[in-house]
């Protein structure tokens, strides 16, 4: 696990460690950290706030684990590379407490819905059911780190949509941007025709959805990104205003760039995603700490595009 990032190898530890604590204390003392610490409905009498972080490192199954810690090692590693640990962990998380949000507004509509089958009624008259039901409720609980896994699926896909990808069974590797879109519309399927099985799909959902608008906003919002400081950026950004101008208060002549023509153009975005490609597969093969400074440059400039 040297070639890890610190924030991935210390998430896939946890999670372990609190999936054998699960089986052991269950096993041996008959305690159940799934209920105790898994994210129950909000108006079920055993929901706790901190639930909203705690559910993330619960699982359900060895097959549950395994899948969503493949996937973290799998895309995680390259994405923390890219962002860094501290940006890395902020959207980890907030993607998984987002995608608990989503899993609780989506029982309350299903919820919501049964009861006005039966007879319609207000949202208002809705809540004062419920409250006669809270023990009951306590049945609806939520474990895994899919919501923040998914997250981590969609980051990888902006930051690198034309990086190709295999997924098993197709014979061929495809895109990571149709990667990504594959995965929402299979997600919103079977959670619009109750596919599936007993499986959280729209928290699923909801963590994408929360990781989008989070890149997106550091997309447009470069100066709130965690590897530069807010002051450094507001002195460039008054030398960039005040630089514009020359000293009889006029803009200064700006020859208009060449257009670049459709054939240069697709050929340079050829070249770029090639090199990108190649520094990708050698970070899976050596790790990150065998690029060279100017790859580092480069894959994080990539990163930064939106």
């Amino acid at each position: 696990m040297g070639n890890i990032p610190t924030v991935t190898k210390n998430l896939l530890i946890v999670n372990v460690l609190a999936y054998l604590a699960t089986v052991v204390l269950k096993t041996s003392l008959g305690i159940d950290l799934n209920d105790l610490l898994g994210l129950h409905f909000f108006m079920a009498s055993d929901f706790r706030v901190y639930q909203l972080f705690t559910y993330m490192f619960m699982h359900g199954g060895l097959a549950h684990i395994f899948f969503n810690m493949f996937a973290l090692w799998m895309f995680g590693v390259v994405v923390e590379r890219v962002w860094g640990p501290r940006k890395f962990l902020f959207y980890y998380l907030s993607c998984g407490v987002g995608a608990g949000l989503m899993q609780e507004l989506a029982q309350f509509v299903e919820i919501y819905l049964d009861f006005n089958a039966q007879a319609p009624i207000g949202v208002a008259d809705a809540f004062a059911l419920m409250r006669h039901y809270t023990t009951q409720l306590n049945g609806l609980t939520t474990v895994g780190a899919s919501g923040a896994i998914y997250a981590i699926l969609l980051a990888f896909g902006m930051i690198f949509p034309e990086n190709r990808i295999f997924i098993f069974p197709l014979p061929i590797p495809i895109k990571a941007k149709w990667f990504v879109v594959f995965y929402a519309v299979l997600e919103l399927y079977q959670a619009m025709t109750g596919a599936g099985g007993n499986v959280a799909h729209l928290a699923h959902l909801g963590g994408m959805v929360f990781g989008f608008f989070m890149i997106r906003y550091w997309q447009r919002h470069p100066s709130q990104n965690y590897r530069q400081t807010g002051g450094s950026n507001v002195f460039e950004k008054m030398k960039e205003t005040f630089g514009k101008y020359n000293q009889t208060g006029q803009q200064p002549f700006e020859q208009e760039p060449q257009r670049e023509s459709d054939w240069d153009y697709n050929a340079r975005k050829k070249r770029e995603q090639e090199e990108i490609d190649r520094i990708l597969d050698k970070i899976r093969k050596s790790g990150y700490d065998s690029l060279t400074r100017d790859e580092k440059q480069r894959l994080f400039d990539q990163s930064k595009k939106k």
